[in-house]
């Protein structure tokens, strides 16, 4: 069968038609969220999410299980109603104008369902068709997202003969076979081999280099700090957090932290530098302090090393991860809501830490 044959014509009727980039309304900010909250019966999902996507921009959101996410993205989807707030997307309404905002949303579930008795391009060519696309635009945005992902070989093997990686695959070429301008993407990795999974991850790097909007929710924390310019946590359906990685890792986990190696041992050094650092420990040859001023800093203790004798083996910046800002923000001593964090002692650098949300807009 060729291409062009396996598409599903779409019904009659164009999909709206909208000026500026991609095609659709050129707005401020791609996605725009204010006090949204969800009911369900007596549990309160989501409370008061507020938040600004602008275009190109990706935003990870992150969580523990139950935190929201989900239904947050559902709602931004245009799929559940807010009971209360208002969110728009692309500059559409997601309760007057939910139609609209379907059409420039890809959305991918965590749990997607597939039509497993079809065939790849059929499938994608019919999704293509409820979006709206011509049969040939189908069957050639088809062809290339096959042909991107390695799985154009497999275009005539039923869906239900694929592996779970491959149908997660297919999932994303779903969401993607309209070029949306906007994406959600729930866990798009999960159960991939390493390979599959960075394919997905360059695919979203190209997006981003092309200025898609992408929200990411994902429990692959080393996949989110690749991936996104700037990190959102939920706990409880409220944001506790919001910044970059630099600027949430110097908000909870204090200054930067530095290892200095010397050729003997450690304790004599920390009387040579007495008051110019904070000192965390000392092993063997090996001192490990934290400073604010690097620049500044650490020539003098260099300085003082070679005055005083003691040679310097290495000076090292230690690597701080996104898995450590998360933890210290979302399980730390045993917090569960963004009030108790008024509670907390101060950071390892003396500054106190408050119950605000951290709000740090990326500039540029």
């Amino acid at each position: 069968m060729r291409p062009i044959e396996a598409c599903i014509r779409p019904a009659r009727g164009a999909a709206p038609s909208h000026s500026g980039i991609f095609g659709f309304q050129t707005v401020p900010d791609m996605i725009e969220a204010r006090n949204l909250h969800k009911v369900f019966g007596a549990f309160h999902a989501v409370r008061g999410v507020t938040l600004d996507v602008a275009p190109g921009e990706v935003i990870a959101l992150l969580g523990p299980n139950g935190a929201g996410k989900t239904t947050t993205v559902r709602m931004l989807g245009a799929i559940l109603r807010p009971s209360d707030g208002y969110a728009r997307v692309a500059g559409y309404d997601v309760v007057e104008q939910a139609r609209e905002v379907r059409r420039v949303v890809g959305l991918l579930t965590e749990f997607p369902g597939l039509y497993l008795r079809m065939r790849p391009q059929e499938y994608l060519c019919f999704f293509g068709a409820l979006q709206g696309m011509s049969a040939s635009d189908s069957a050639r945005r088809a062809e290339q997202l096959l042909r991107q992902f390695g799985l154009w070989e497999a275009r005539d093997k039923r869906l239900d003969s694929f592996s779970k990686g491959m149908k997660q695959k297919i999932a994303l070429m779903r969401a993607l076979i309209h070029d949306p301008p906007v994406l959600y993407l729930d866990e798009p990795t999960t159960a991939m081999d390493p390979h599959s999974a960075r394919q997905v991850r360059d695919a979203m790097l190209e997006l981003r280099a092309a200025k898609r909007t992408i929200l990411l929710t994902t429990h692959n924390l080393t996949e989110a700090e690749e991936l996104a310019d700037r990190i959102v946590i939920i706990r409880n359906g409220s944001i506790v957090a919001e910044g970059t990685f630099a600027q949430l890792t110097r908000q909870f986990l204090g200054a930067p932290r530095w290892e200095l190696r010397l050729g003997a041992p450690a304790q004599r050094a920390a009387a040579v530098i007495d008051g110019l650092v904070q000192i965390e420990r000392i092993d063997g040859e090996s001192m490990y302090y934290y400073t604010d001023d690097a620049r500044r800093v650490n020539p003098q203790i260099i300085a003082r090393m070679a005055n005083a004798g003691i040679p310097v083996v290495a000076l090292n910046e230690l690597p701080r991860r996104l898995e450590d800002v998360y933890l210290e923000i979302v399980a730390g001593n045993g917090r569960t809501d963004a009030a108790t964090l008024a509670e907390q002692p101060a950071r390892r650098d003396g500054a106190p830490v408050t119950g605000e949300v951290v709000t740090l807009k990326v500039e540029g």
